[in-house]
């Protein structure tokens, strides 16, 4: 019965032309209220994450703000899941750490500068994977593969932050450094820095869920971490800090960031390429992972080879501004769509109001301990390990 009724209209209709996929992502003005407030929120929950991922990839805390804002906006422009949003994650910075460790260890004098190169080559890799459509498969690889290889990278992250949970430098030698150095690092504690990093995970850890509501974990323990630190913890005779200096962020450079030509060693070329396709893969599984969540709570479906173009020129535009890495987060993308965000004006404006408060309020974030953040960082180890 049915295929009576249609035959006819399909002999005399013509099929309909292939539809082109939109230049930018998908912005909507239906749901200003909710993108907004959307907007804010991830950017409050952004600010500690960016600052913590920054100090500990070593490019710095600046370098972690730009590139929440940058890899934010690129991809929430040009990208094809509305509600994603996009900013260093804890195995964006765990790779990063790596190839900015290894390019300063072979060049110190220009070795940032590849490091940074190395994000804008990771970003056209996953530009060139759009492209070619093959977005679709990185969804289905196997979990156990996803498990492993996620846990490996949260194992990882928790032992880069022994150094600076403990009130130090991390080691040289990554991984096998720090493990080789732990029972100094221990010997050398410095009490101050320890009891920030420990009120920190108290607070990750135990604020009660209504609370959560109101003001993400992260940032109270920052404020608390901040203000203790310059009250109680403070160094000197009048604090109780035992004279010692706690060891902050320090000074970051107010106004926006300069352009960074690509720069190539030819001896170092191919080595570049490979950490460049290993930081782009991973930025790819990332956000696809990322998109899947945030279909299943929307109810929409993502366009993955759109999102891994917005994805890759988020990181090329990150690079070029010496900010680090960085791909679809789950905790920012899920914490957006709480709070009423739908369309890629959310993501838009988390990142225009992150920008403003790295503008504004650099004097301020100057006085963060280094151990708070490593206590952040450390808790998002913990989170990223499949304990299951």
């Amino acid at each position: 019965m049915v295929l009576r009724q249609l035959t006819p209209v399909a002999m005399t209709t013509a099929p309909a032309p292939p539809r082109r996929p939109a230049l930018l992502n998908h912005i909507s003005t239906n749901n200003i209220k909710g993108d907004l407030f959307g907007g804010v929120t991830a950017a409050v929950i952004a600010l500690p994450m960016a600052l913590a991922f920054g100090v500990a990839s070593g490019a710095g805390a600046a370098a972690g703000l730009w590139g929440a804002v940058l890899v934010g906006l690129f991809a929430a422009l040009f990208g094809g899941t509305p509600s994603l949003i996009s900013e260093p994650t804890g195995p964006m910075t765990v790779v990063m750490t790596a190839v900015i460790a290894s390019l300063t260890a072979a060049d110190p004098e220009n070795g940032l500068a590849m490091a940074f190169t190395v994000v804008m080559l990771a970003g056209v890799f996953q530009i060139v994977f759009g492209l070619l459509k093959l977005g679709r498969y990185v969804t289905q690889m196997p979990y156990t593969v996803i498990s492993g290889f996620m846990s490996g990278i949260g194992l990882i992250l928790i032992i880069l932050q022994l150094g600076p949970f403990l009130g130090q430098a991390i080691p040289k030698g990554g991984v096998m450094g720090t493990l080789s150095a732990l029972p100094q690092l221990i010997q050398n504690a410095r009490q101050p820095e320890v009891i920030l990093a420990v009120i920190t995970l108290a607070i990750l850890w135990f604020t009660p869920a209504a609370i959560k509501k109101i003001a993400p974990p992260q940032l109270i323990a920052l404020i608390a971490g901040t203000v203790l630190s310059l009250t109680l913890l403070s160094g000197g005779a009048g604090g109780g800090g035992g004279g010692e200096e706690i060891r902050r962020i320090g000074e970051i450079a107010s106004g926006f960031p300069q352009l960074r030509m690509p720069y190539f060693e030819l001896g170092l070329a191919s080595k570049m390429l490979i950490d460049a396709a290993v930081l782009g893969m991973l930025g790819c599984i990332d956000a696809l992972l990322t998109a899947v969540v945030a279909d299943s709570i929307t109810r929409t479906e993502h366009d993955s080879n759109k999102e891994l173009i917005g994805q890759g020129l988020g990181n090329i535009a990150s690079g070029l501004f010496g900010g680090i890495a960085g791909a679809g987060a789950t905790m920012g993308t899920v914490v957006n769509i709480q709070a009423g965000g739908r369309s890629a004006l959310s993501g838009i404006s988390r990142a225009v109001i992150l920008m403003v408060v790295i503008l504004a309020f650099t004097g301020v974030a100057a006085q963060i301990p280094q151990a708070v953040l490593a206590g952040i960082a450390l808790k998002v180890g913990v989170d990223i390990v499949d304990w299951s």
